[in-house]
C-alpha cells in the first residue's frame, strides 16, 4: 500500500541528496518518477533540483496556487509513475499537502516529500506542520551542530554575518545566509542564553 513520507531536516542536512539517490534507485531499475520543487527556490536554476555536492535533476515545479493532484494525475496521464519526490516541501500549502495525500490514497502512489520542519525563529512552517499531521510516515535526515549534538534547528544571518532574529519566514539562502545548531547553540545565538555546560553532559 502506498505511503506519504515526510523526510524532514534543518538546513544543509542533504535531503536533496537524499531524494536524488533514491530517485536514481528507482530509474536504476526501470521505474519511472515524478519530481516536484517549489518555483520560489531557484537557486540551481528554474525547474532543477540540486545537491551542494553537484548532482542534480531536472523537475517540474509548483507554485502555492497549483493543484498537486491534477498535476499528478496529468503525469499519469503520459505513462506510468512509481513514485513521487516533492522537494523544499515546506514551501507546500496546507491545501496541497491534502492534494498529496489524495494522491497516495486514491490513486496508489507513494509520495516522498523532503523539506525543512522550522524556519530560523523556530516555528513550524505550515506545509511541515500539514506534513507532521497527515504523513505516514517520518524520517528525519540528520546532520550535526559546530558541537557535534545533532541539529535541530537553524540560525539566520545578515550580510555581515550577525543573527537575525526578525523577518519574513521565508528567505532563500544557504550557508551564507543560514547556520545549522543544535538547540542549546540556537538559543544562544539568538539571545536566549542557557547555563554554561563544560562537560557537554548536561545537568540530566
Amino acid at each position: 500500500m502506498a505511503k506519504l513520507f515526510f523526510n524532514y531536516s534543518t538546513m544543509n542536512a542533504g535531503k536533496s541528496t537524499v531524494l536524488l539517490q533514491a530517485s536514481h534507485n528507482y530509474r536504476e531499475h526501470g521505474m519511472q518518477t515524478y519530481l516536484l520543487t517549489a518555483r520560489l527556490d531557484d537557486r540551481a536554476g528554474g525547474g532543477r533540483i540540486a545537491s551542494r555536492i553537484g548532482i542534480g535533476q531536472e523537475a517540474d515545479v509548483f507554485a502555492p496556487e497549483d493543484d498537486l493532484f491534477a498535476r499528478i494525475e496529468a503525469r499519469l496521464a503520459q505513462g506510468p509513475v512509481a513514485c513521487v519526490f516533492v522537494d523544499e516541501a515546506q514551501f507546500l500549502t496546507p491545501a496541497q499537502v491534502w492534494q498529496l495525500a489524495r494522491a497516495v490514497d486514491d490513486l496508489n502512489l507513494p509520495v516522498l516529500a523532503y523539506g525543512l520542519r522550522v524556519d530560523f525563529r523556530g516555528e513550524l512552517f505550515p506545509g511541515s506542520a500539514t506534513l507532521l499531521a497527515l504523513a505516514d510516515e517520518m524520517r528525519e535526515v540528520r546532520t550535526i551542530c559546530r558541537c557535534g549534538r545533532k541539529a535541530t534547528m537553524a540560525v539566520r544571518r545578515d550580510a555581515e554575518g550577525r543573527v537575525i532574529t526578525e523577518g519574513d519566514q521565508v528567505q532563500i539562502g544557504g550557508n551564507e545566509t543560514y547556520v545549522s545548531l543544535c538547540r542549546r547553540h540556537w538559543r544562544e545565538a539568538v539571545g536566549d542564553r542557557v547555563a554554561p555546560d563544560q562537560t557537554g553532559l548536561g545537568s540530566g
